[in-house]
């Protein structure tokens, strides 16, 4: 039987990588490493260099007959660079009653475990948070010295704000359409306007996006009782009602809300998986990582 780690645990080990590495090493116990080429071996084609990209592979010769800087791209890097894409609007600061951790902060973790695991097999890892008051973009790199950087990007980000018009960050939209697997990570709680607009413009036909939506067990449930007065994150607006004569109502519009969201997601050919933010990281990674492995073996 599969053992995974409190919620509550984790949340009082405030290292950030150590919490990555504590539960990717636990999810990797026992799983056969794979023999993949690692990256750079098999070159495919040179592209013009861009900040971020590591100086060693540019190709100084090419320089020199053309006095423009390329860097030399690998068939493999192509196919599996991995872009990691958090949604920092204010309303990921939510988090259940007595719940270990926000959104924001499950989302943080969930980011950088994954990474850790994509770095460990050779794959590179950019990085994209988006928000209404700030954006942080980092291109894709390989190896441990990257992961370390994205965990830097991890610790600046904060959530605030909504969610940004996808024109703020049509500078970035190029890199995300490449080949590659996009994952974005977001309530999804403006499903309808700008994160559908941003998810939809990054997906196309030579690149896979994978949609976690992050919930929690007070949104599920709602467990409330009484006069109960409920806040928009992002809005600020508040609304007093009695939670009984609410629930019924709230339920049946979260469950047609959600139906939406995935038919409309899957019309872009994006898979929509959720993840309770009160359950055990290694869990909803594990969960995660064996969908996806079904979808691409069938």
């Amino acid at each position: 039987m599969e053992q995974f780690i409190d919620p509550r645990t984790l949340a009082r080990v405030r290292d950030l990588p150590l919490v990555a590495r504590t539960v990717a090493d636990g999810f990797l116990h026992g799983i056969q490493p794979s023999h993949q080429r690692g990256m750079g071996i098999e070159f495919s084609q040179y592209r013009s260099y861009e900040p971020g990209d590591d100086p060693s592979r540019i190709d100084w010769k090419l320089y020199a007959r053309s006095d423009r800087y390329f860097v030399r791209q690998s068939e493999r890097e192509s196919e599996i660079a991995i872009w990691f894409v958090l949604d920092c609007s204010r309303s990921m600061a939510q988090a259940s009653e007595g719940g270990a951790w926000s959104k924001f902060d499950y989302a943080r973790h969930l980011v950088a475990t994954l990474a850790y695991l994509a770095q460990g097999q050779g794959d590179q890892v950019g990085f994209l948070s988006l928000s209404g008051e700030a954006n942080h973009f980092l291109p894709p790199a390989g190896g441990t010295p990257q992961w370390h950087r994205l965990l830097k990007e991890l610790h600046r980000v904060q959530p605030g704000g909504r969610f940004p018009d996808p024109d703020r960050v049509a500078a970035h939209m190029g890199r995300l359409q490449l080949p590659g697997l996009v994952v974005v990570i977001s309530d999804f709680h403006q499903a309808s306007d700008e994160i559908f607009a941003f998810v939809r413009k990054a997906s196309t036909r030579q690149n896979e996006v994978a949609a976690l939506q992050l919930t929690c067990a007070d949104e599920i449930d709602f467990p409330y009782e009484g006069p109960t007065r409920f806040e928009d994150l992002e809005t600020g607006e508040t609304v007093l009602v009695s939670a009984a004569r609410a629930r019924e109502g709230y339920l049946a519009t979260r469950r047609d809300w959600q139906e939406r969201l995935s038919r409309a997601l899957g019309l872009i050919d994006v898979r929509l998986d959720t993840v309770d933010i009160d359950q055990p990281l290694d869990a909803a990674m594990h969960a995660f990582l064996e969908r996806r492995r079904k979808r691409l073996a069938s």
